[in-house]
């Protein structure tokens, strides 16, 4: 009887580690929280900011509070479009989101600085609405004091996913959901 459960057990944990050598993702429940979906070639860059560095006045609310351009490479040939997510971990209130781009198409490997806050972009994608309660790009905008990570995050997909303009975080990453394929990543930090 003791072999039993043990040859289920070691049965399982062979399974398991064959799935995980030969490529096999599991998805979360969130994509955003699923370590597996960072691809080592799967860049995004900006000309900005330095990586893990201070994001200028130019690109918050102490500036002209436009959207730094952007560029990314090296995503899975499968990806059907991108979504990108701009957020602040480090708000007094939780985590506080300040951009969300989606439905970018395939093809797409940058944007531009300064993206209309429109719902629609003129390249393909759409907008959602940030916590500030609009749509596009709302930049850092912390209260005085510690300095605040702010992170992009760009999710290559494998599927349209076919939402509207003035999407929810909570209404794209439900969307996103069994879709990410990989993840590109970079944060900068901005003080008042």
């Amino acid at each position: 009887m003791l072999r039993t459960p043990f040859a289920l057990f070691a049965a399982s944990l062979a399974l398991a580690s064959a799935a995980i050598g030969a490529g096999v993702t599991m998805a979360l429940a969130s994509p955003a929280h699923n370590p597996r979906r960072h691809s080592m070639s799967f860049v995004l860059e900006t000309k900005a900011f330095p990586k893990s560095g201070e994001i200028p006045a130019r690109y918050t609310c102490s500036g002209d509070d436009v959207s730094p351009a952007l560029s990314w490479s090296g995503a899975p040939q499968n990806t059907k479009s991108f979504a990108l997510i701009v957020d602040d971990p480090d708000a007094p209130s939780g985590t506080f989101t300040h951009w969300l781009v989606y439905e970018l198409p395939a093809a797409t490997h940058q944007l531009p600085e300064s993206v209309s806050k429109t719902d629609d972009l003129s390249g393909g994608g759409r907008q959602g609405r940030n916590d500030f309660r609009r749509v596009g790009y709302g930049g850092p905008c912390p209260p005085p004091g510690k300095a605040h990570r702010y992170f992009f995050k760009l999710y290559a997909l494998n599927a349209a996913l076919n939402l509207p303009a003035g999407a929810s975080r909570q209404d794209l990453e439900a969307a996103m959901r069994g879709h990410v394929i990989a993840q590109a990543e970079l944060m900068g930090k901005f003080a008042r």
